[in-house]
């Protein structure tokens, strides 16, 4: 049988990090369960064992049903019938099957039925999944809304909610609205607090929910009246099980990820349960669940990517010109190399990311039940600090990325990739949207420049220039070390202009040298450990310096002064 799992090497290597014994001990309360649930891990190696049987059992599930159902769930896509959604059939298999496993709540803790994995085996679930349909993606990936109820919400919404999560229960994040994208501050969906029951009530409309007809919503609404901006807004939980207050509108037709559902919705005096402080909605809840969001993004990116370089390869093997295979001329194994170190540049940022949520979120859960050690709290916030550093350019750079494998697998195969007859062609329009939703690459840019600005990823290139790394990927390494300079030099030269308006134009270059710089490392470490991206490595390292050099040059000539022409464009 087929399995998205075992069949790439470069997951499971994800799970032999020299970090993951301290991300499991930080998980598990250095085992302190195992006496209380048969399922907890009873040490390191129980804990690894355990990951690897459930990404195994997700990888089957993957390969055996959720891919098969890709090309009908596209093609049939979900229908509205009397004011709910019904899935594609094929939707139904998959999640039905991800139910009948048991893998449902990964994250969370056991006292709810969850599993209590670390963030790195859940990512690489949502790679998983995602490499077999991007679109089915986003059912299994709400689940994130989870999280958030475990970090804010109350003991009693906790134990009404959670458990029905891992039982597979669907989510979504009910944000956007017809006046408020991006700018969320916007919103005005109104919530009412009820002095007889203590319930609150939700009335206005919801837009492009993702998923939108789940039936567990976490839902931001302006509670303070009067308000206009994100000191008003609060975030609530409304059960849409058997709720007949929330009506779907319409489902979006939408040009990629078909088989999920995306509504528009009409809440009539829907009733809802505070989740946290009444005014910390947007400024902190939504603000971590975005956060998790764009993880998710990045995960789904390289699910994308590695089908978009699946199906690429395969083809370029298959298809026979000129008496040989199309994958023996340089301009096609050129393509397809290129592919390959994109997808393992990518997914090397997605795990170094994920890595840094796992400590600084497990610190932050035991924080909660006692005070940290002065080193803990250190250890903390300097993860804490790199996470806010790196989820915006694995959101970015990974999105991308897959934007422009799924375009040359379409290259790749010609006429024929053109054709509905290929999935290349679905993974194409599937992977127009990764850019876009859970911020723009752009406002990814905003998210990432300060730490520029701060030396944030300078000092961490620094760290990673340290570290050990076989001889003879030295002179990668010096490469490497020049395209810091170039970077430093450039950052230095936008900054002493000392000009706000210069500086946002040159951001992205200035991100995404910084971004080269780290993924070259990271590949290079991760050649020394396994030899499987030693090509990665060295394809990447020549396609990272020509942009680093690239970018380099524009911002030093140049000049200020041609600024307005842009703007006038």
């Amino acid at each position: 049988m087929s399995n998205f799992y075992t069949d790439n090497a470069a997951l499971r290597f994800q799970l032999s990090h020299p970090l993951m014994k301290k991300i499991v001990a930080l998980k598990e309360r250095n085992f302190a369960e195992k006496d209380k649930y048969d399922f907890a891990p009873r040490d390191f190696e129980d804990a690894i064992d355990n990951y690897d049987k459930v990404l195994e059992i997700i990888g089957e599930i993957c390969a055996e049903t959720i891919a098969p159902n890709a090309e009908s769930v596209d093609k049939e896509g979900p229908q509205v019938i009397n004011n709910r959604v019904k899935y594609a059939r094929g939707t139904q298999e998959n999640q039905d099957a991800l139910i009948q496993a048991g893998v449902y709540g990964m994250a969370l803790p056991r006292q709810f039925g969850g599993l209590n994995f670390s963030m790195i085996p859940y990512v690489m679930g949502g790679e998983l999944v995602s490499r077999a349909d991007a679109g089915f993606a986003n059912i299994w990936g709400l689940q994130d809304c989870a999280e958030t109820i475990v970090e804010f919400a109350d003991e009693d919404v906790k134990a009404e909610f959670l458990p029905r999560v891992t039982q597979g229960e669907t989510c979504s994040m009910d944000l956007t609205e017809p006046d408020a994208g991006s700018d969320l501050q916007a919103v005005q969906l109104k919530a009412t607090f009820n002095e007889k029951d203590g319930m609150w009530y939700l009335n206005g409309v919801k837009r492009f929910i993702t998923n939108g007809d789940a039936q567990i919503k976490l839902v931001l609404a302006r509670s303070e009246e009067g308000t206009s901006d994100g000191r008003g807004l609060s975030y609530f939980v409304a059960d849409n099980k058997h709720d007949s207050t929330i009506k779907v509108r319409r489902i979006e037709n939408k040009l990629g990820i078909k088989g999920s559902p995306t509504c528009e919705l009409v809440f009539t005096n829907t009733p809802a349960k505070l989740v946290g402080n009444r005014r910390l909605g947007l400024i902190k809840y939504v603000m971590s669940l975005m956060n998790g969001a764009r993880l998710g993004v990045g995960a789904q990116s390289v699910g994308v990517s590695e089908a978009a370089y699946k199906e690429a390869v395969a083809y370029a093997n298959d298809r026979k010109q000129f008496g040989k295979a199309i994958i023996e001329f340089p301009a096609v194994f050129e393509m397809i190399s290129v592919m390959k170190a994109k997808l393992d540049a990518s997914r090397a940022l997605l795990y170094e990311t994920a890595r840094f949520v796992d400590i600084y979120k497990s610190y932050e859960g035991i924080e909660a039940e006692r005070k940290l050690t002065p080193e803990e709290k250190a250890e903390y916030k300097e993860y804490q600090k790199l996470a806010d550093a790196f989820t915006p350019q694995v959101k970015m750079f990974a999105s991308e990325y897959a934007n422009q494998n799924a375009y040359d697998s379409v290259q790749v195969h010609g006429g024929s990739g053109f054709m509905k007859d290929y999935a290349c062609e679905r993974i194409y329009r599937d992977a127009r949207i990764l850019t876009i939703y859970e911020g723009t690459s752009q406002l990814q840019v905003v998210s990432a420049i300060r730490h520029v600005t701060t030396g944030s990823y300078l000092k961490q290139i620094r760290e990673y220039e340290k570290q050990p790394i076989n001889p003879e990927f030295y002179s990668f390494r010096k490469r490497l070390m020049v395209m810091t300079n170039l970077y430093e030099n450039s950052v230095a030269r936008v900054m002493d202009l000392k000009n706000p308006e210069y500086l946002d134009f040159q951001a992205r270059r200035l991100v995404e040298i910084a971004g080269h710089i780290i993924m070259g490392y990271l590949l290079i470490i991760d050649a020394s450990r396994n030899e499987i991206f030693r090509k990665s490595a060295e394809v990447y390292l020549n396609y990272g310096e020509v942009e680093v050099r690239k970018h380099a040059a524009f911002i030093k000539t140049f000049n200020i002064d041609s600024l307005d022409r842009y703007r006038m464009a």
